[in-house]
């Protein structure tokens, strides 16, 4: 290996640098996921409990407490639990989409050096072919077979390396988006379930004041009635 390293030129060390770059994000990335994971179901059904105990309070600490993606979303809808539905739901998206760069964090540099690889690699597979064919026409002209196929053995060096950092960076890239993905839903699921929990637990309290609302104004109604019949 080193002397392959030795033979490939100065764009070897640049490939190994951006293999190591996506190993350094993959690792990144995969540990941030891990912990920003969360059971939704389990999580909404304790939820759901202290918000028909209208315990607000305890349920908000219990989202600070998660510090994960869809417990920020959660939060922030139930920090106005109390406005209309349109509102909470505007409020839930807004949180949301804050959420999605520090899920996305990263994704675009690893999705690059997928890219970027295969051209640095074919770049300095050019600048090989080119150095040793200028060699071998220093050489009076005359060069043997076997020095053909040693320069190009030493060109096609980094083109091999450069699918090397390519492939696992591609695999690595396709793997992690698809975990952003997976959470991306979390979101969306979980914001929609506690603009219903929130709303199918305003509705009685709504009831009540419509209907005292409609008292009132028969009261109303009745009485001028009244007034107008002493007239």
């Amino acid at each position: 290996m080193p002397d392959l390293l030795s033979k490939g030129g100065p764009l070897v060390w640049l490939l190994l640098c951006c293999f190591g770059l996506a190993l350094a994000i993959f690792a990144e990335r995969l540990a941030y996921f891990h912990r920003a994971s969360l059971n939704v179901g389990e999580f909404l059904a304790g939820l759901a409990s202290l918000i028909r105990r209208k315990n607000f309070s305890e349920a908000l600490q219990e989202c600070v407490a998660t510090r994960v993606p869809v417990g920020r979303v959660l939060h922030a809808a139930l920090l106005r639990h109390h406005v209309p539905r349109e509102q909470l739901k505007e409020i839930v998206q807004e949180a949301g989409q804050l959420e999605v760069p520090r899920l996305e964090r990263y994704l675009s540099v690893l999705h690059g050096i997928a890219h970027a690889a295969p051209l640095i690699g074919l770049l300095g597979t050019i600048a090989g072919l080119m150095d040793t064919f200028t060699q071998l026409n220093n050489v009076n002209g005359y060069a043997t077979p076997a020095d053909v196929a040693r320069g190009v053995y030493q060109s096609l060096i980094t083109s091999a390396l450069g699918l090397v950092v390519a492939i696992p960076s591609f695999l690595f890239y396709s793997f992690l988006a698809a975990k952003a993905r997976h959470l991306m839903h979390d979101l969306e699921r979980a914001g929609i379930e506690v603009v219903n929990i929130l709303d199918d637990h305003r509705e009685p309290a709504q009831n009540a004041d419509s209907g005292a609302q409609i008292v009132e104004f028969r009261q109303s109604d009745s009485g001028m009635r009244k007034i107008g019949k002493n007239a």
